[in-house]
């Protein structure tokens, strides 16, 4: 019985090296990415600009020496009085600093890698996607990225196909056997020929996409304080470039309220300076005006995202509500994000009542189509993202 041993190059084993480096390196990034989405730094950053990203060491499995002191013996001891089972010795247990306080522990090893943003969403998004998205009747072409379309006999050297080419002249070769005209046990050789030359197919796949729209609606209200608005932004500001990584052509819309509300720009809805009073209808009223004139529903995957913190006029909760439920049912998904600490049900001078806060009325819409998430802290911007496109949290 013959047994075959495959026996890799140095090249093949550099390129197992490469691949297995990498895939440490991209499990490093996944579980710091909590950290990094935390980042003001990045907010805002185009997808050209490097940010440096903290990863652990990445250690490789190796053995290691006991931690046996010199000159003794695992299980030996001196004495008559010793007892089976009795321990007859202990290393002195490290300790980690605290605080101020000093520790004897090695430090863990940390190392930066240098990345851009556009790289970035290359790791974070890649298993994310728009929930629910349907083919609607308005659709439009989009070209996806360049893909390998088989082998043809002519194209650019640095796409010949060597493969293909040694296959090419092998069945050459067998033709001209058959045919009597070369001799295998002759001294001629059979040389390539330029008609043996095949070379990789490279051209542009384009694809069918049905239509989406998605309406960013920040509150920008003097009780947005600096903390809120930044862990709002921080929230649109990933779902802006998932969106420009995931999809070439989905239309954003970005409407601004306090208790007023106004379609704006990208540069003011990420810089607009809170102040003013709070109707959280007018925001949510804006978005349908806007469905209305531009994006039938029948035509358009239309989603919402809403980001405040939750503060309300009393009198305006029962209207809130009703715009809520009156847009979920025109929207594949429709988002609200409260950002802050939970508030909890405040005494109300005007109605004499105890009045419900916004994420209490909110919870009467939910369903498979509405969904609400809470933000207390720049480290829960990413879970917070991951359950609403369905990610692993």
């Amino acid at each position: 019985m013959s047994v075959f041993k495959e026996h890799k190059t140095i090249a093949d084993r550099a390129a197992s090296d490469r691949t297995r480096h990498r895939q440490k390196i991209e499990k490093a990034i996944k579980e710091s990415i909590k950290d990094v989405v935390a980042e003001e730094s990045i907010i805002g950053q185009n997808g050209k600009k490097k940010i440096r990203i903290p990863v652990r060491g990445i250690k490789e499995h190796r053995f290691v020496y006991g931690s046996n002191q010199k000159n003794k013996r695992v299980g030996s001891a001196q004495g008559k009085d010793v007892q089976r089972g009795q321990q007859i010795g202990h290393r002195r247990k490290q300790q980690k600093a605290q605080g101020d306080k000093p520790g004897n522990e090695p430090g863990e090893e940390m190392y930066e890698i240098e990345m851009s943003l556009e790289e970035l969403a290359g790791y974070l998004f890649n298993d994310l996607e728009l929930p629910e998205l349907e083919k609607k009747n308005f659709k439009f072409t989009t070209q996806e990225k360049m893909k390998r379309k088989g082998k043809r006999p002519y194209g650019i050297r640095p796409r010949l196909s060597k493969k293909e080419t040694i296959k090419q002249k092998i069945r050459r070769k067998k033709a001209a056997i058959k045919a009597g005209t070369f001799d295998p046990n002759g001294e001629d050789r059979f040389t390539f020929h330029e008609s043996d030359l095949r070379y990789k197919h490279i051209a542009p796949v384009t694809k069918e996409n049905t239509a989406a729209v998605v309406f960013f609606v920040m509150d920008v209200s003097g009780s947005m304080t600096k903390s809120k608005k930044y862990l709002a932004r921080s929230f649109f500001f990933l779902l802006y470039q998932f969106l420009n990584h995931k999809y070439s052509s989905v239309d954003v819309v970005f409407v601004s309220h306090t208790a007023e509300a106004k379609e704006v720009n990208e540069e003011q809805f990420f810089t607009q300076v809170p102040n003013g009073g709070t109707l959280v209808s007018t925001g949510l009223s804006k978005v349908e005006e806007i469905i209305d004139k531009r994006y039938h529903p029948n035509n358009w995957n239309i989603y919402t995202f809403y980001c405040g913190d939750g503060d309300n006029w009393a009198i305006d909760n029962k209207e809130a509500l009703a715009a809520f439920r009156r847009l979920k049912e025109i929207n594949q998904v429709m988002c609200y994000t409260e950002v802050g600490e939970q508030r909890t049900s405040d005494y109300s001078l005007y109605s004499g009542q105890v009045e419900k806060k916004l994420w209490d009325w909110v919870r009467l819409a939910e369903g498979k189509t509405f969904k609400r998430v809470r933000i207390t802290k720049s480290r829960d911007v990413w879970p917070a993202f991951k359950k609403l496109f369905g990610g692993k949290e």
